[in-house]
């Protein structure tokens, strides 16, 4: 049995790659670190496993192709580098990929998209249907409108906010460290690998580099993207891209990098995150049968199972389903605005487009964004 069970179990990754690991000492995209990082992505896949890819790099390929030897600090400029490396980052992975016979799909993702409740929904909602499909999303920050990533220089949160939109089993943040040490290596010939850990242990903050100005290897941001992913039950390890088949052998549960626990059932997790994310901004009533179905399957509420509207929620708003006598009975995040719901309520699924000249989502709450209470 693999060392960490866990993570040998894990069935959807999010693997997120710095521009450390991507950039040839500031020589442009290190093509050949992208195909061999490639080659590993495509073994998990034909494990059957599946895999979101979160990248950087986008503004050091843009200053290589702008013929800048140096980062600049403008804000523009950044963003101008970021635009036009973003079109070689993604060809470099398409062209890799493509070896594999496998699909990808550029994704330009802000964190509004993974906080704002409808846009939530949708990155939700087409990142999984992608993997569906079998594609790839290749995911990166949307450089060229944002500034956040752009002044802190990492992807880590993102890559976060990936693994909580899409359930993620584990994430696997690279770097060009071994993981995260007890003390700064660069300066102390004793730091030892921290080679497990509950994610939310108090001594880590310490161990990152919190008070520092750059912290120790950028881990104060992959400490706090493991512990924005543990809110939704992804394990996170942090190991080193350069390590050989470094992939694969996080993949089997072997005792790489350093496992940042997160001690919660995944499902648990997120229901937690679910309910704590928003406040009730309205209620369904719901008819004997839609109540049956919340309660005994757990199964996603349709349309056809609403005989009431009351308040003024948007699409992605959290509302409250009450049976008719006006108990709780679960409460969600819905995929309708109260004026559409109102139309289409009682209604069949199949119903929906006719109803309001424009298809949509065939739940009306879907079952990963319902509580039962």
């Amino acid at each position: 049995m693999a060392a960490r069970e866990e993570i040998a179990a894990a069935r959807r990754w999010v693997v997120k790659v710095g521009s450390a690991l991507l950039t040839d000492d500031g020589r442009g995209l290190d093509t050949a670190m992208i195909s061999n990082l490639v080659d590993q992505l495509a073994a998990l896949r034909a494990a059957g496993i599946e895999v979101v890819l979160v990248s950087s790099g986008a503004v050091a390929a843009g200053m290589v192709r702008l013929g800048w030897s140096s980062r600049p600090t403008a804000l523009h400029d950044l963003q101008a580098a970021a635009a036009v490396g973003q079109s070689g980052l993604v060809q470099s992975y398409e062209t890799a990929f493509k070896r594999h016979d496998i699909t990808t799909a550029q994704i330009l993702l802000v964190h509004d998209d993974v906080l704002a409740r409808d846009r939530y929904l949708n990155a939700r909602g087409t990142l999984n249907t992608l993997l569906g499909f079998g594609v790839v999303p290749v995911v990166n920050e949307n450089d060229t409108v944002v500034t956040d990533e752009i002044r802190f220089g990492d992807n880590d949160t993102l890559a976060a906010l990936v693994a909580n939109l899409i359930d993620a089993d584990a994430l696997l943040l690279l770097t060009d460290q071994q993981g995260l040490y007890s003390a700064d290596p660069r300066s102390n010939p004793e730091a030892t690998l921290v080679e497990v850990s509950d994610v939310n242990a108090p001594e880590l903050d310490l161990m990152a580099g919190e008070g520092g100005s750059l912290g120790r290897g950028g881990m104060v941001t992959k400490l706090r993207a493991a512990r924005l992913a543990a809110r939704s039950g992804t394990e996170t390890i942090i190991a080193s891209g350069r390590l050989p088949d470094v992939v694969a052998t996080v993949a089997s549960g072997a005792n790489t990098g350093t496992w940042l626990r997160t001690g919660k059932r995944p499902e648990n997790a997120r229901k937690q995150w679910l309910a704590s994310m928003v406040q009730v901004h309205g209620s369904v009533e719901l008819d004997d049968g839609a109540v049956k179905v919340l309660r005994d399957s757990g199964r996603s509420l349709l349309p056809v199972g609403v005989r009431g509207v009351h308040g003024d929620f948007k699409r992605g708003d959290m509302v409250s389903c009450r049976d008719g006598d006006g108990r709780e009975i679960a409460r969600g995040l819905v995929n309708y605005s109260a004026g559409e719901t109102a139309r289409i309520m009682g209604s069949a699924s199949a119903a929906v487009e006719g109803i309001l000249g424009y298809g949509g989502d065939a739940e009306l709450i879907h079952r990963d964004n319902l509580i039962l209470v």
